[in-house]
């Protein structure tokens, strides 16, 4: 709009029905003063003079601000509290291996669904692909191969699997602790025996789940 245009002069015919006059009086500027007072709402804080004087009017309606709650969530406990807790620790007096029996026999069933009943006629790679992203919490792993002779033949239900080990326990009631680095795992169901390599399984349970495996070439034992 052409700032002219905005500086004019009311015209004559309008004067009298708005009310003002084509100048700029007091009588205008009460006008003014008048239905800012009535179109805006006032707040004990508001100064109109102040206001009008130092900044900008925005006439539009303007609804109050929420406050914001801090809602803060629940922290877990690091792997320093979980270690000086004993989180992961299994009390003597259940490192038995009859106690574990049960979880297997779960683990079983559990992977014989998974794999679609394990028939004679099911397809290997396909179980493999399976077996990659399965839990192994409870199954029968044994130590078949490994650059360290004395785990080999170690057999054992898995009662806790981490990043980098297995933790067994044997039919002696004794806790072990095998690397999965350099290392293959045997593990039969119903006849058919699987075999892993511990430098694929590197990877927590639950992340291992959700894993693309590539195709590489096995190690050298």
């Amino acid at each position: 709009m052409d700032e002219s245009v905005v500086q004019a002069r009311i015209p004559q015919a309008l004067v009298s029905v708005l009310g003002v006059e084509s100048k700029p009086t007091l009588k205008a500027e009460a006008f003014t003063e008048a239905f800012l007072k009535n179109g805006l709402q006032r707040t004990p804080k508001c100064d109109l003079k102040s206001m009008l004087s130092h900044k900008a009017v925005v006439l539009d309606f303007t609804r109050p601000k929420k406050e914001k709650k801090n809602c803060k969530k629940a922290k877990g406990l690091n792997a320093h509290q979980k270690r000086a807790m004993k989180v992961f620790e299994i009390k003597p007096e259940h490192q038995r291996y009859e106690l574990f029996l049960p979880l297997h026999q779960l683990w079983r069933q559990y992977i014989v669904d998974l794999c679609g009943g394990l028939k004679p006629t099911s397809n290997p790679n396909v179980v493999q692909q399976k077996l990659l992203k399965a839990d192994f919490h409870g199954a029968v792993i044994t130590v078949v191969r490994s650059k360290c002779p004395s785990y080999v033949g170690t057999t054992g239900i898995l009662v806790q699997e981490f990043k980098h080990v297995f933790k067994i326990i044997t039919k002696q009631d004794k806790i072990k602790v095998i690397p999965k680095r350099n290392s293959v795992f045997a593990i039969e169901i119903n006849g058919f025996i699987s075999h892993i390599y511990g430098n694929k399984f590197e990877h927590r349970a639950s992340e291992r789940s959700a894993k693309k495996f590539k195709v590489r070439g096995t190690i050298d034992l």
